[in-house]
């Protein structure tokens, strides 16, 4: 084979993980849409507050420690100890929920039937509350985040690729990173997980139900607190693995919450109601930005995966508006 051809194939297996590494941020939002109509613009912020979380309980890192220490003269950051991986997971995954719950009593229970826009308005105020509030809590600093995953590019993957080019060419083995195989996985897993979750049992179909119409959800025995706070933890726990995968590859700081922005073009074209739809959206921005980088950014000078996603998703609102899997928009005219 000839080196351009395996550059390709490598520019292309590059586009896919990084895909899924949008599609992570992307299952959020389609889950509080299902759930409520609305497009949660905090779902970024709260990849950031739950990655955010997770550093500060893993390493002893005291909450509000600098309000604390601006009021009391005090000079205490941490506790001395460190929380093992598995267990600060899982007290960061009750934050969240705990999270959840407040969100619902005291922001959504008070919106029950009112406008999308009004809903998608509070999620707006919403991110910028957490944004400040994890900035408080545990400091604007940026922090490296370490639960075990594995990082760089694969050895054995370069060498088994070595020999791969035709006899004469230059080649050095196929680049790709295990952090972005680990994402792939993941992201499948929780794929298929949240399809089943969503198409065959009686809280998916409820939630389908609460997003049509929350006046006939309530009048047939379905609890909108429930199914909300349900949803939102759920969106919580999307949103701390996708956390946990950004903050692993580039550091946990505040401009992980504009992944978020990375989500738009995906949820377009794969539709804001479909679980899959959010994978397939993915794969598809992430392997066309890094071609059309490959081949045609060389010749207009190159950045063009800034705005590649969103010109794609501009084409896509343009002739198929509820993406490749949303549902269909039929109107009676």
């Amino acid at each position: 084979m000839s080196a351009d051809f395996l550059y390709t194939i490598e520019v292309i297996l590059n586009g896919l993980m990084a895909g899924v590494m949008y599609s992570l941020v992307a299952l959020g939002f389609v889950l509080i849409f299902k759930a409520s109509g609305i497009f949660n613009y905090a779902q970024g912020v709260m990849a950031l507050f739950a990655a955010l979380t997770l550093v500060g309980i893993q390493t002893g890192q005291i909450p509000f420690a600098h309000l604390i220490n601006a009021i009391f003269g005090t000079n205490v950051h941490h506790f001395g100890w460190q929380v093992p991986t598995v267990l600060a997971i899982a007290l960061t995954i009750g934050v969240m929920v705990v999270f959840a719950i407040i969100v619902e009593r005291y922001i959504l229970h008070h919106l029950v039937n009112q406008e999308p826009i009004i809903l998608f308005m509070a999620t707006i105020g919403l991110a910028y509350f957490m944004e400040g509030f994890g900035d408080i809590m545990w400091g604007s600093d940026i922090k490296t985040l370490d639960v075990g995953l594995p990082s760089g590019g694969s050895l054995w993957l370069e060498e088994f690729t070595l020999g791969w080019a035709a006899e004469g060419e230059q080649y050095y083995g196929m680049y790709l990173d295990k952090l972005d195989m680990v994402a792939s996985l993941v992201a499948i897993v929780l794929v298929v997980s949240l399809t089943i979750f969503s198409q065959y049992t009686t809280t998916g179909r409820a939630l389908r139900a609460v997003a049509d119409d929350h006046q006939a959800a309530l009048s047939v025995g379905i609890s909108l607190r429930t199914i909300w706070v349900i949803v939102w933890s759920i969106a919580g726990f999307v949103a701390l693995v996708a956390g946990i995968m950004w903050g692993a590859k580039s550091g946990v700081q505040f401009s992980l919450s504009l992944i978020a922005l990375k989500a738009l073009p995906v949820l377009i074209l794969g539709g804001f109601t479909s679980i899959p739809g959010a994978i397939i959206g993915g794969l598809i921005i992430g392997v066309g930005e890094k071609l059309f980088e490959y081949t045609i950014g060389p010749l207009v000078g190159g950045a063009t995966e800034n705005w590649f996603a969103y010109v794609l998703a501009l084409m896509f609102l343009v002739f198929r508006p509820q993406g490749l899997f949303g549902e269909k928009i039929i109107e009676r005219v």
